[in-house]
């Protein structure tokens, strides 16, 4: 029987049960992918995170369910947590090496801070059959990786219920649906069934194609994003360059071992 540590924490929160749950296993050397795959789809959550030692960092993957990703920022928080401020806590930040390139997790203040490439947006056509699908006509469709669409205020964002099978078909992965706070410079969701995961509750690489477009639309480098879904989470952001800085904090909620 082979043991893997196994923690839970809640990212961009800093309370048990809001925010978003992301799995981390520390490991020695790389199981096979199907095995990590199947360790996501057990824990069921919308990712979880491995990681192995490489060079002065470490390596690490996403998975959520259903596939492997390349880019969470919920999980990467949750893993640079838990190795500032319990397996490690005498070092000030940690980097990993990633699909999307190397990502760094450092301590600001009170916060956790990542360094994430910029994904910013442009324009596009809204697709056939978008409004029939989200109740509700955005004032614009825009499309990095993912969609966008952008609305009049946060009321309409929290309104939407959307038709996920419609978006899972969409070209792009996924869709964020995005307009000024209420109580924040912006608020989101994101869509994500294509990936196993119908709303995400706090989506860290969705910011990557936020920032760049609210920090645009509002002049100015730093802005403060909530992303409202029922467990929601705040997110502090700036803009450097081609670069997003994401800042927010994590608690653990669970510790044990995995058993295969």
């Amino acid at each position: 029987m082979t043991a893997i540590p196994l923690y839970q924490l809640d990212a961009f929160t800093d309370k048990p049960f809001g925010g978003n749950p992301a799995a981390v296993c520390p490991l020695d050397e790389w199981l096979p992918d199907d095995v990590l795959q199947s360790i996501a789809l057990e824990n069921n959550l919308s990712e979880t995170a491995f990681y192995v030692p490489e060079g002065d960092g470490y390596r690490l993957r996403w998975f959520t369910p259903k596939i492997e990703v390349d880019l969470c920022g919920h999980a990467t928080l949750a893993t640079g947590a838990l190795i500032l401020e319990k397996l490690d806590p005498g070092r000030d930040e940690v980097s990993f090496e990633t699909r999307s390139g190397t990502l760094g997790v450092k301590r600001e203040g009170d916060m956790l801070v990542m360094d994430f490439p910029a994904l910013p947006a442009k324009d596009v056509p809204t697709p056939d059959g978008l409004v029939e699908a989200l109740g509700r006509k955005p004032v614009r469709f825009l499309r990095a990786i993912k969609n966008m669409a952008v609305f009049e205020s946060e009321a309409d964002v929290r309104a939407i219920e959307p038709d996920f099978g419609y978006i899972a078909k969409m070209e792009g992965m996924g869709l964020i649906v995005t307009a000024p706070g209420d109580g924040s410079d912006c608020a989101s969701r994101y869509f994500a069934p294509h990936a196993g995961i119908n709303e995400d509750p706090v989506t860290g690489s969705a910011h990557c194609t936020i920032v760049p477009y609210w920090t645009a639309e509002l002049g100015k480098d730093e802005i403060h994003a909530r992303q409202v879904s029922a467990r929601a989470g705040d997110l502090y952001c700036r803009m450097m360059g081609d670069r997003v800085v994401l800042g927010g904090k994590a608690r653990l909620v669970v510790e044990g071992t995995f058993l295969l």
